[in-house]
């Protein structure tokens, strides 16, 4: 999530901070090398000029003058008016209202609209424990009825099946009514997509707006299109009373323009939520000042530890750390469960984009922090027998060369793995003897309180 953009910021700071106070000339250079990285995320140019001009004028008030590390309280103002320009706080779906609440979802075809519907009523059934159910109003399309369809069905959630409809208008009354019935609590409608804004479009979503009234009517945005992710969720403003947008495919090294740029030109329209991936669950509630956070490499412990209380199996520790706390062995079965889990929680590369300090890692070792690498550790540990993952000491010679075969690896990869493996026995031992699993949680929770000024120090 915005890589480039971060590498870019990061770099900036870095030279700042290291000259440890601020002049009018280095000053007007630093601002201007973060107007470039913003115009090369695609930013939208008049929130750039605003964004700049703000900061400009906070960094020369008593702010930054008073403080004994001007560097660094240049650094704490641009995260704060980043965190400004994208909203200040995570807003809420607002469901306050007599069952079922209705939520309207637009946005052009390919934008991830349907598959969000579908991450979304996953979200709300999980998360706040809302029985959901989903429509589709697409009747140009028949692909989007039946990928939906298959998507409620992945999710467990109900889906209004309408063979016999063909109005859109008729489809999204009848879904209410069956929720009705049903005494559900959300039904969430998938409106019509077409490859560009046209007036025939805009015109049938108003109708189905007006006559449904829906608690919170979103738009759905491909992250990756820029400064023209944020000029089309604009169009879908000035004809729709939107209340939140989703920005999608954010999984990617995206720009960073739509979210930089979508809330100033939609008139504060918050980003409510933002997709992470395919999967079903890589939807998450946007957080302005975590965004914020990750955008200038300071990492997003927060969400981090959040996700690991929510996606670890809670057993899976347990049985782990009784196992340690006797004084046995940290074994390649463990090992391979917990690289189970981690491919869970969305993969290495997920996992150290909200690490602080990652930006600072060389090219070539990000490189190496992807799921392939994943992949093979696992190929390599199921080519093991049951016997070899429980006395990894049994592994040498022919059996190395045995595994590396059968896992379709070479004996460089092997002795790779075996080595990553003793560090991680060594690193569960001093877990083990320091209280375990929710020990290390909670000071990484504490790592946050440290982030705001030092997290640019590496």
């Amino acid at each position: 999530m915005f890589e480039s953009l971060t590498d870019r910021l990061s770099r900036t700071f870095r030279n700042v901070i290291g000259r440890g106070k601020l002049t009018d000339e280095n000053m007007k250079e630093t601002l201007k090398e973060v107007k470039e990285a913003l115009l090369e995320a695609d930013v939208a140019l008049e929130v750039i000029n605003t964004f700049i001009e703000d900061i400009r004028e906070r960094a020369q008030g008593v702010e930054v003058g008073k403080s004994l590390t001007p560097a660094q309280a240049l650094v704490k103002i641009v995260n704060e008016e980043l965190t400004h320009l994208m909203g200040e706080s995570c807003e809420e779906l607002n469901l306050a209202m007599q069952p079922p609440a209705v939520v309207l979802v637009a946005g052009l075809q390919g934008s991830g609209k349907t598959t969000s519907v579908a991450k979304l009523a996953k979200w709300l059934k999980e998360r706040l424990k809302k029985s959901v159910l989903v429509a589709s109003a697409d009747v140009y399309r028949p692909a989007a009825i039946d990928q939906l369809k298959t998507l409620a069905k992945e999710v467990d959630v109900h889906f209004f099946d309408h063979p016999e409809m063909t109005v859109p208008l008729e489809i999204v009354q009848g879904a209410i009514a069956s929720a009705k019935k049903q005494f559900l609590d959300v039904v969430i409608i998938d409106t019509a997509g077409r490859l560009h804004i046209d007036e025939d479009m805009m015109q049938e979503i108003k109708q189905i707006h007006q006559a449904i009234n829906p608690v919170e009517t979103l738009f759905v945005v491909d992250g990756m299109m820029g400064q023209d992710a944020a000029k089309t969720a604009k169009a879908f403003n000035d004809a729709l009373p939107l209340t939140g947008v989703v920005v999608t495919k954010l999984d990617g090294d995206t720009r960073g323009g739509a979210i930089l740029s979508i809330r100033q030109v939609t008139g504060q329209k918050p980003i409510k939520f933002v997709g992470m991936g395919e999967k079903v669950d890589a939807l998450e509630p946007f957080y302005p000042d975590r965004a914020a956070s990750r955008i200038l490499g300071m990492g997003d412990i927060l969400s981090l530890v959040e996700e690991l209380e929510r996606k670890v199996d809670k057993q899976e520790a347990e049985r782990l750390a009784k196992k340690l706390s006797k004084g046995k062995e940290f074994d390649f079965e463990d090992f391979r469960n917990q690289l189970l889990q981690m491919k869970n929680m969305g993969g290495l590369a997920s996992m150290m984009d909200k690490l602080p300090g990652m930006s600072a890692l060389p090219a070539e070792a990000k490189a190496k922090a992807n799921d392939k690498s994943l992949d093979v550790m696992l190929a390599i540990i199921n080519s093991m027998t049951k016997k070899e993952r429980r006395r990894p000491a049994l592994i040498q010679g022919s059996r190395k060369r045995r595994i590396a075969v059968g896992s379709g690896t070479s004996l460089q990869e092997v002795n790779r793995l075996l080595k990553q493996f003793t560090q991680m026995q060594k690193m569960m031992k001093k877990i083990s003897k320091k209280g375990g699993l929710a020990r290390m949680m909670r000071g990484m929770k504490g790592m946050q309180n440290l982030l705001p000024n030092g997290g640019m120090e590496h």
